[in-house]
């Protein structure tokens, strides 16, 4: 017997994005800080970009991982803002399947490629407190570019395998997804058949990925840490923690409430709906928007070149 609410397709021509569920009458409340962190996410981190291109003492190993960061928060917010207020705003739930895919191949691609930039930017400062002398000897531009690539052609091929799977499970359940954009598991939990190779690839991939990441960002810190205490004297301890102090602070907040978020989905945690929602926003849009305040103001050199630019724009 056929079932009259269920229908039978392998790729749905479009998705249904529901939005936050439960918050429908707090869309536009709800829009208002997202578009004013998406505006502060663009602004600072081109700002970021323009500043390291116009003055060549930031032409480094330490600010080329900068505007690689830059350039991969922009495109993560990008990634989920437009379509998410062009819901909140316009109603405009639909999601073309092939768009849908590349959302998501995007997200996590770019995803595991910012979790590589901070591995590097944390070597970049091990080699800089702890090998002061041959820094510049170690991280040559060849070799910055050599690492840049790397981070991206892993996170390039360790993403593809999940969209491969996602785009040939057959999806008879619904068309509808209960997010404000394409999540993984949220697509994959719309197929019809046994996705648990899909589940089991994103733990791997999580667990590879930001085991690692955080194990080498871990012992990197804990040489810095053990250099930085070995310091005769006060001032020169607080200084050479305070260049270090931006980039944990960006690490805790780009790692916390990403693991947060895929415990939750993984885990089942009980927890509403539209928390879970509003958490795997906050992931995508609280880094992109901290990390250049917290690098252009913590940042000494950044600090004084836009206060430079600033107070000289006329001339």
């Amino acid at each position: 017997m056929s079932d009259s609410n269920t229908t039978h397709f392998t790729n749905p021509s479009t998705f249904i994005l529901l939005d936050i569920p439960g918050l429908e009458a707090a869309h536009v409340w709800i829009s208002i800080p997202f578009c004013a962190m998406y505006a502060i996410a663009v602004l600072g981190n081109f700002t970021i970009l323009f500043i390291v291109k116009r003055k060549p003492s930031l032409h480094g190993p330490m600010y080329y991982f900068l505007c690689m960061l830059a350039v991969t928060d922009l495109v993560l917010s990008t990634s989920i803002l437009p379509k998410t207020l062009s819901i909140f705003w316009f109603n405009s739930r639909e999601i073309d399947f092939s768009a849908c895919l590349t959302q998501l191949y995007f997200l996590h691609c770019f995803f595991v490629v910012e979790s590589g930039i901070f591995v590097a930017m944390a070597l970049d400062r091990y080699v800089a407190i702890c090998h002061p002398l041959r820094h510049s000897t170690i991280l040559t531009n060849p070799v910055v570019a050599k690492i840049s690539l790397a981070m991206v052609l892993r996170g390039g091929m360790l993403t593809l395998p999940s969209i491969l799977l996602a785009r040939q499970w057959p999806y008879c359940r619904t068309n509808i997804i209960p997010h404000t954009h394409c999540e993984h598991l949220a697509v994959v939990k719309l197929a019809c058949a046994d996705t648990s190779v899909s589940s089991y690839y994103g733990l791997f991939v999580v667990f590879c990925v930001m085991g690692l990441d955080v194990i080498f960002i871990t012992v990197y810190y804990t040489q810095i840490l053990r250099a930085i205490f070995s310091l005769p004297t006060k001032d020169a301890r607080l200084k050479i923690f305070g260049t270090c102090s931006s980039h944990l602070s960006a690490i805790l907040a780009f790692y916390i409430p990403g693991l947060f978020s895929f415990l939750m989905y993984h885990f089942g945690l009980n927890l509403p709906l539209h928390f879970h929602i509003l958490i795997a926003n906050m992931y995508l849009l609280v880094p992109p928007m901290i990390n250049p305040i917290i690098y252009g103001v913590r940042t000494k050199q950044n600090r004084d070149r836009l206060l430079w630019l600033i107070t000289h724009k006329g001339t």
